[in-house]
């Protein structure tokens, strides 16, 4: 059982990180980086739990909660959105883990900042990444410090519009996915600590999903690959998404090395629009 408990933990990273892929949809290679915010206000509350599953054992491992708040951000109103996720239980007795990620966006969603605080068992990660848009580019600067000691760093300027897990969310949010065709393939560039790397989503249609809270939502499917050197890895998640304006996960499937596992959508407070997918 120790043996399991340390795997699933060591794997608690990847399962946060996704979760903030999980309300990618479409459109987010465009090369114009702002549009309007359709999907979110100030004040939004998303809860969620996690739990690992190795052998058909099921084992609720921690929560998550993205927070948005109005802020400015080098005199310009814009939205701060916060992602926090703790291990809970069992599992924190051996392997404790708080990550905070956060972005800053302007009110029509462009990137301006972003940082990953995270304290995974002995090690503590701090990511940054640094946006500015000359002559009608994308620059990004990225730092990562590890254990306050090794630090690396990174740029890359673009034509196209680059993101990070955060910021991406906040645009995806806002797209109309009506347009999309079962089987189509999403491509865009994301930071990841000191680097940028491409990534890819696949829509997979529409299918009606139960919810923890006792109503069935109408959602669209999309599946997370990751791509390296050009070639297309496994699929790491799928994720089910109300097919409505606020386009929040209702749940995510997660493959791992070693199993699986789910996370649940619990409530939201503060939502802007109504549940219009809600079937029952």
């Amino acid at each position: 059982m120790l043996k399991f408990i340390l795997r699933c933990s060591s794997a608690s990273k990847k399962i946060f990180t996704l979760i903030a892929v999980a309300l990618l949809f479409s459109g987010v290679a465009s090369a114009q980086c702002e549009m309007e915010n359709k999907a979110f206000q100030a004040g939004e509350q998303i809860d969620f739990e996690l739990y690992f599953n190795w052998k058909f054992l099921w084992k609720r491992v921690g929560t998550g909660h993205f927070i948005t708040t109005a802020t400015q951000y080098q005199g310009q109103p814009a939205y701060q959105v916060g992602l926090l996720t703790e291990t809970e239980g069992f599992v924190d007795k051996f392997f404790r883990m708080r990550d905070t990620l956060s972005c800053i966006v302007s009110q029509k969603l462009k990137p301006f900042y972003y940082r990953k605080a995270a304290a995974e068992g002995h090690n503590y990660y701090i990511d940054e990444a640094y946006y500015s848009y000359p002559k009608g580019k994308t620059y990004v600067r990225m730092t990562q410090v590890k254990n306050l000691t090794t630090r690396r760093f990174g740029e890359e300027t673009s034509s196209e519009c680059i993101f990070d897990m955060m910021s991406i969310m906040c645009r995806a949010r806002s797209w109309n996915a009506n347009s999309l065709q079962k089987g189509e393939k999403i491509r865009f560039k994301m930071v990841d600590a000191e680097r940028v790397v491409q990534e890819l989503l696949i829509y997979r249609g529409k299918e009606n999903v139960e919810a923890k809270d006792g109503h069935t939502y109408r959602c669209l499917v999309f599946s997370f690959y990751e791509e390296r050197k050009g070639k297309t890895e496994k699929e790491l998640i799928r994720f089910f998404i109300t097919d409505d304006l606020n386009h929040l996960p209702i749940r995510l499937d997660l493959n791992l090395n070693f199993g699986s596992a789910k996370a649940f959508f619990k409530r939201v407070r503060n939502a802007k629009h109504p549940f219009a997918s809600q079937i029952k």
